[in-house]
C-alpha cells in the first residue's frame, strides 16, 4: 500500500550552501525521530528542510511528505488538516489523530510539519501522538519555536556565511562565503551576465554583511539587481523593509517580502513581548539583561521580568543569543538588523521613540560616568568599549537635541575608538565635540586626547597646540586630575616632537597630588611621565629610581597597554645600564603583557634583539631583527625615529661582525619565521637546545610546545587566582567576551578543559634560566642611550 501524500515540490532554483548544515542533519536523525529546525523568518528553515528530504539520508529508504501549516488557525483542527494534506480520510469510525496513525502505521515515513509556531501546542501534541503509535515514522518540524517534545532535537539555523572585512577586493576570497554566492546566483538570474569581478566585490559583501546574512533578505536584495546598481541597493538598505519586497509570487505569502515574514512572527507574540521586542530596537549594538531592563522596564513592564521575555522572544526566533561568553557572564542578546528595522517602525508607530531612546541615553551616560574620573585615556573602563555601536548611535541621536549628553558620550565613543588604535576616527569626534562649544562641557579632556590621538599619527604641531590649549583650560579650573591628564598629554607631545629634554623638564602631575581628595582618582605614580623623557635625556639612574617606585604599582592593576609601555621602559633602562638579564625578563613580561599580534609587542622583541646583541649572539640578534622587520611590513607599523635608528646602527654592528653567508642565513631564517615562531624564539634562551625559561613562561625549543601568547598568560595567570572572566577582563582592561575567547585558545593550546588544570600548570612553571647555546661571533657593543618609546606614538609616556 502506497503512502499517503504527494511527492516534495521541486525546487526550481540552485541550492546554496549549508553543506555542513545538511550533514549534521544526517548525522541528527540517527539517533532521534523528531528534529525541530529553529531560526528567525527568512533564514531558510523551509528550503533546507526540503533539500534534507530530497536528498540521501544514510540510504533509509523512507518517503517523505510536506506538510505546510501556514494557513491553518485553529489547532484544534490540526489532525484533520494534516490528514487532509496528506489525502487520509476518515473511514471505520476513526477520525484525527487515529486515522493518521491507522494510514501511516508501519511505513517508513519522513514527515515535514512546516511552519509550526503558531501551532505550538497541538503540533506538539499531535507529534507526540503519532510517534508513539508509529515506529518507523521520524518528524522534521519547522518553526521559530521549538515544541518541547520528550526526545526532540532542537537544531538552530544561523544565518548564512559571510565574507571577512579584509580581502574584500578579492572576488575569489568573498565568493567563498555563502551569503554572497547566494547574492551572485540570484542577481545573475535577474540581470544575466551578471558575475562578482575586483570593482563590485566590496560592495556585495557589504550588502550581505548589512542583510546578517539572512538569506530571505538576501535573496530579494538581489532581485533588485536588473533594476538598481548596487550601489543603489547598498544606500536602500537604510530603508530595508521598503527595498526588500517583490519575492517569489508561487511562495509562501510571508516570503514574498521581509516585512511579512517578520510581520508574521510579531503577530504570535503577547503583548508584553510587543512591547519588549519594540523597545530593544534603540540597542543596535546588542544589549544584555541589564541593558535591557534599563531601556524596557517602565510602569508597564517591571524589571524582574525582562530577562524571562528576553529569553521567550529568543525562543521564538526574534532574537539572537551571542557566542562566546562563560557561564558566569550575563548572556547577552541582540536583533538581526532587519528584524530591528520593523521592531523600529513597531517603536515609532506605538508613540514611545523618545522615551525609549531617553533611557538608552540615560544608561550609557551611566556607563560612561565610571570613566570621568580616569586621569588617561587608555584607563577606560571596559562596559563603553561592549557598547561602542550603542553610543555611536546615542552619540547621533543626541546631536542638536542634548548638547551635555552628547558631548560626555561623544568623548566615551572617542576613548574607545583611541584605544582601538583608530587615531582618525577619534579626532573627528572630537573636533565635532570640540567644535560645538564641547569644551564648556569637558573642561581639558577632549583637548588632551586630541592631542593623544595627534601623537598616534605623529601629527608634531596639532599634538602639541592641543596639549597646550588642555593645560591652559585646566589650570583655570579645580580638577588635580583633569590638569594631571592635560600635563601627561604635553609630555607625550614633547616626546613625539623629539623635544626629550622638555619632555623630562615639563611637570607632569600638579602639585597637590598628595592635598586633594579629587586626586584618587590619579592611578599612574608619581613621576612615571617622565622616565622615557629622562632616559632619553641622559638620565638613566634617575629613570631607573623612578621606575623602581612606579613599577609595582603599574603591574596588575593597569590596562595592559600602560603596563606594555611602562615594562619596555624599565627594560631600555636596564639595558642602557648594561643589566641584560633583567632587560630580558623585562621585555619577555612586557610580551606576554600584549595581546595578539600588535606594534606593541614588536618594541619588546626588538629589544630581546639588543639583548642579543650585546651578548654577542649576533645570529640570533639578526634573526630578530628579521623577523621583526617582516612583521612591521605586515602589520603597517613604523618604529619610532629615535627607537629606529638605534635598531638600524644595531643591525649594521652586527652585519660588520658576520660574514656575508652567516648575515644572508640569519636574516632569510628569520623572515621565516611565523609570528608565534618568532615569540616562542625570542623567549627561547638560544640558538638550540633544550627549552629555556625567560621571565614567567615556557616554551620548547625552536617555539615547539603550546606557546601563549602575551594575553593568553595573562589570562592564565589570573585564572589561578580564582578570578572570574568579569574580574579578568576588569583586571585587563578587556571585554569578558575577549577573555572568554582568550580562555578557549589557552584549552586549546594546553589540550586542557577545566580552570583548575589550567591554574596546576601555571603553578607548575617557576622562572630559571638554563645556559644560552654559545654564538661565536664576537660581541656587538651594547645599545645607546637614545631609544625612542613606543608610548610616545599612542599618546602617552612612562
Amino acid at each position: 500500500m502506497p503512502v499517503p501524500g504527494s511527492e516534495l515540490p521541486r525546487a526550481l532554483d540552485s541550492f546554496v550552501g549549508r553543506q555542513s548544515e545538511l550533514s549534521r542533519l544526517r548525522t541528527l536523525f540517527k539517533g532521534s525521530r523528531l528534529l525541530t529546525l529553529t531560526g528567525p523568518g527568512g533564514v531558510g528553515k523551509t528550503r533546507l528542510a526540503l533539500e534534507f528530504a530530497a536528498g540521501p539520508r544514510a540510504g533509509d529508504g523512507r518517503a517523505a511528505r510536506l506538510v505546510e501549516l501556514d494557513s491553518v488557525h485553529d489547532g484544534a483542527r490540526l489532525p484533520q488538516a494534516v490528514a487532509a494534506s496528506l489525502g487520509v480520510g476518515e473511514r471505520a469510525g476513526r477520525t484525527g489523530a487515529e486515522a493518521l496513525a491507522h494510514a501511516l502505521g508501519n511505513r517508513g515515513v519522513l514527515l515535514i510539519l512546516d511552519n509550526c509556531e503558531h501551532l505550538a501546542e497541538p503540533c506538539a501534541r499531535l507529534a507526540a501522538e503519532l510517534l508513539s503509535r508509529c515506529p518507523r515514522l521520524s518528524i522534521l518540524a519547522t518553526s521559530r519555536e521549538v515544541l518541547r517534545v520528550p526526545g526532540e532535537v532542537v537544531f538552530r539555523l544561523g544565518e548564512l556565511s559571510l565574507s571577512p572585512a579584509v580581502g574584500e577586493d578579492d572576488p575569489a576570497a568573498v565568493v567563498q562565503a555563502d551569503a554572497v554566492r547566494l547574492f551572485v546566483e540570484r542577481a545573475a538570474s535577474r540581470a544575466p551576465g551578471f558575475t562578482l569581478h575586483a570593482g563590485n566585490a566590496r560592495t556585495v559583501a557589504e550588502i550581505c554583511r548589512r542583510l546578517d546574512g539572512l538569506p530571505l533578505a538576501v535573496e530579494l536584495a538581489a532581485r533588485r539587481t536588473g533594476a538598481l546598481p548596487l550601489g543603489d541597493i547598498l544606500a536602500g538598505l537604510d530603508d530595508r523593509l521598503a527595498l526588500l519586497t517583490d519575492g517569489s509570487r508561487t511562495g509562501p505569502g510571508r516570503h514574498r517580502e521581509l516585512a511579512a515574514a517578520i510581520d508574521w512572527s510579531h503577530r504570535l507574540l503577547s503583548l508584553e513581548e510587543q512591547r519588549l521586542f519594540r523597545r530593544l530596537a534603540v540597542l543596535v549594538g546588542g544589549f544584555d539583561a541589564a541593558g535591557a531592563e534599563a531601556v524596557c522596564a517602565d510602569a508597564g513592564t517591571r524589571p524582574g521580568d525582562v530577562l524571562r521575555v528576553l529569553c521567550a522572544l529568543e525562543a521564538k526566533s526574534l532574537m539572537v543569543r551571542l557566542p562566546g561568553r562563560e557561564a558566569e557572564e550575563p548572556a547577552r542578546f541582540r536583533q538581526l538588523n532587519s528584524i530591528r528595522a520593523y521592531a523600529l517602525d513597531r517603536l515609532t508607530a506605538a508613540g514611545e521613540l523618545h522615551d525609549t531612546w531617553q533611557r538608552a541615553v540615560d544608561r550609557l551616560t551611566g556607563l560612561t560616568a565610571a570613566s570621568e574620573g580616569m586621569v588617561y585615556a587608555d584607563q577606560l573602563a571596559e562596559p563603553p568599549a561592549e557598547e561602542r555601536e550603542n553610543l555611536a548611535a546615542a552619540v547621533a541621536h543626541t546631536a542638536g537635541r542634548d548638547e551635555a549628553a552628547h558631548t560626555g558620550l561623544a568623548i566615551a565613543l572617542a576613548r574607545v575608538a583611541f584605544r582601538q588604535e583608530q587615531p582618525t576616527v577619534t579626532r573627528a569626534l572630537l573636533a565635532g565635540v570640540l567644535g560645538h562649544g564641547g569644551v564648556r562641557h569637558s573642561g581639558g579632556t577632549a583637548l588632551a586626547l586630541a592631542a593623544r590621538a595627534a601623537c598616534q599619527q605623529a601629527d608634531r604641531e596639532a599634538a602639541l597646540h592641543l596639549a597646550e590649549r588642555a593645560v591652559t583650560v585646566e589650570r583655570q579650573g579645580d580638577n588635580p586630575a583633569g590638569l594631571a591628564n592635560a600635563l601627561d598629554a604635553r609630555a607625550a607631545a614633547l616626546v613625539c616632537a623629539g623635544e626629550h629634554t622638555k619632555a623630562a623638564a615639563s611637570p607632569t602631575w600638579p602639585p597637590v597630588w598628595t592635598s586633594s581628595p579629587r586626586s584618587a582618582a590619579l592611578t599612574r605614580p608619581p613621576g612615571a611621565g617622565t622616565t622615557w623623557p629622562g632616559l632619553h635625556a641622559g638620565r638613566a639612574a634617575e629613570a631607573d629610581a623612578l621606575m623602581a617606585l612606579c613599577l609595582p604599582e603599574l603591574r596588575g592593576r593597569s590596562p595592559w597597554s600602560q603596563s606594555a609601555a611602562a615594562l619596555h621602559t624599565a627594560g631600555a633602562i636596564r639595558l642602557v645600564l648594561g643589566d641584560l638579564g633583567a632587560a630580558e625578563d623585562l621585555f619577555a613580561e612586557g610580551l606576554r603583557t600584549v595581546p595578539g599580534e600588535s606594534f606593541h609587542a614588536l618594541y619588546p622583541l626588538e629589544g630581546f634583539a639588543m639583548v642579543a646583541a650585546g651578548r654577542g649572539e649576533l645570529k640570533r640578534s639578526l634573526r630578530l631583527f628579521a623577523a621583526c622587520a617582516q612583521a612591521r611590513r605586515r602589520t603597517d607599523t613604523e618604529p619610532e625615529s629615535e627607537w629606529r635608528r638605534q635598531v638600524e646602527e644595531t643591525v649594521a654592528r652586527a652585519d660588520a661582525a658576520l660574514t656575508p653567508t652567516a648575515r644572508e642565513a640569519a636574516v632569510a631564517r628569520g623572515r621565516r619565521l611565523s609570528w608565534e615562531e618568532m615569540c616562542a624564539y625570542a623567549l627561547h634562551g638560544g640558538d638550540d637546545g633544550p627549552a629555556r625559561v625567560v621571565g614567567t613562561g615556557v616554551v620548547g625549543a625552536g617555539g615547539v610546545g603550546p606557546l601563549l601568547t602575551g594575553r593568553e598568560s595573562a589570562v592564565a595567570r589570573l585564572v589561578t587566582e580564582g578570578l572570574t572572566n568579569r574580574e579578568i577582563a576588569a583586571r585587563l582592561g578587556l571585554s569578558p567576551r575577549t577573555v572568554a575567547t582568550h580562555l578557549d585558545k589557552v584549552r586549546d593550546k594546553l589540550g586542557m578543559r577545566s580552570r583548575t588544570q589550567i591554574a596546576l600548570w601555571v603553578a607548575r612553571i617557576r622562572p630559571g634560566d638554563a645556559p644560552a647555546s654559545p654564538d661565536t661571533s664576537p660581541p656587538a657593543p651594547p645599545p645607546g642611550h637614545d631609544p625612542r618609546h613606543p608610548d610616545a606614538r599612542r599618546g602617552g609616556v612612562s
